[in-house]
């Protein structure tokens, strides 16, 4: 029972601390200019959320989360167009004299537009997620269908130059949703609803992770045979975990978009989508907050070694996977473990009760408890 209550207070204890940096000190220390990237940063943390549960929790290595992500962000990218053109309006990059595309019409409209980042990214992943874990592909073959499907997405998006803009991507944009995006303080108000986004999908998560389902896709990821086994569907259990981390990828694009100004393919294909892998590899996959954590060190480090040195970057960011793959497969977060290892102490003995924060979440072939109801 101690433990439990020490537990759920360090928990709140990272909520309020996250909320006062987030809220409090962010947007009094840091410039506008600041405040946006670190705006931008956040978007790219809600992706690696998503794919902490699905990597983490469900042991599915998502190489192609640029697909969801460039889904959301182009769906919000032509409503802003469209709204920015005014009724019955379109965009002045489109060939004069032809007419707007009927699925732009779709979203036309400000609740269809919101509709559509939510639902068209996880009706694709559970059609994906369903075709693919039916047939029981997974490890190394999922990661390469994956990636082949971020692969694929962005050269379509290349190809239609006057429906999408196509290489040059959408961008220009006046208004969201009503309010000036030339304004300071609507600027802000982007950077609050990003830090507010973020902060309820790690509690998603926190949730997800200690309920009856969490359990049972973590043994899923240490013995889907087992589970199998004991009368659950696997794929549905995967497929869960996979759509919805689809969704957080397509709500933090559909962010992105007018926090930054811009879509292209450039931010949606093969390599954007191993770059979302990294942060969360670096951060702790199997952790809650090590994925966040890893994405906004991962990607303000690339913000700023960019500045300086444009094509080094990314030579350090792969040099940077191989080696926390190599000698810290846990994360960072993991490192208190590793130190007490090399210091000659035993780990203590894991608590089966809820994810951790930060800490090691112990060896992969460790399987939850399923309880079966009646057996």
């Amino acid at each position: 029972m101690t433990a439990n209550w020490g537990r759920r207070a360090g928990v709140l204890g990272a909520y309020a601390l996250a909320l006062a940096l987030l809220f409090g000190a962010a947007p009094l220390l840091l410039t506008d200019f600041r405040l946006r990237l670190l705006a931008q940063f956040l978007c790219l943390a809600m992706v690696a959320v998503g794919i902490g549960l699905a990597w983490g929790s469900g042991g599915m290595l998502t190489l192609g989360q640029g697909l969801f992500f460039g889904l959301g962000a182009y769906i919000m990218a032509i409503h802003l167009q469209l709204a920015d053109a005014g009724p019955g309006g379109r965009p002045a990059f489109m060939v004069t004299g032809s007419g707007v595309p009927w699925w732009w019409e779709l979203f036309r409209s400000p609740v269809t537009a919101v509709l559509g980042i939510v639902a068209v990214p996880g009706l694709l992943a559970l059609l994906l997620g369903l075709g693919v874990f039916r047939r029981r592909v997974k490890g190394a073959y999922f990661a390469i269908l994956s990636q082949a499907s971020a692969a694929a997405f962005a050269l379509l998006l290349i190809s239609q130059q006057n429906s999408i803009g196509g290489s040059n991507g959408l961008s220009s944009f006046r208004s969201f949703f009503g309010f000036t995006l030339a304004d300071p303080v609507n600027r802000r108000m982007l950077y609050f609803i990003a830090a507010g986004v973020l902060v309820g999908m790690v509690a998603t998560v926190h949730q997800l992770r200690r309920s009856r389902y969490g359990e049972l896709l973590t043994a899923v990821r240490d013995g889907e045979e087992r589970v199998r086994f004991l009368g659950y569907d696997p794929a549905l259990i995967k497929v869960a975990a996979y759509a919805l981390a689809a969704v957080f990828a397509a709500v933090g694009g559909a962010l992105f978009v007018p926090i930054v100004g811009i879509i292209s393919p450039n931010s949606v294909g093969v390599v954007p989508s191993i770059g979302f892998l990294i942060g969360v590899a670096v951060g702790g996959r199997a952790t809650l907050l090590g994925p966040v954590l890893g994405s906004l060190a991962v990607s303000y480090a690339g913000s700023t070694l960019s500045e300086n040195f444009e094509s080094v970057w990314i030579y350090l960011q792969g040099l940077l996977f191989v080696l926390v793959v190599a000698f810290l497969p846990a994360g960072v977060g993991s490192m208190p473990g590793v130190l007490r290892r090399w210091g000659g102490r035993r780990d203590p003995a894991p608590v089966p009760a809820g994810p951790a924060l930060v800490d090691d979440p112990g060896p992969a072939s460790a399987v939850p408890a399923v309880h079966t109801g009646g057996a």
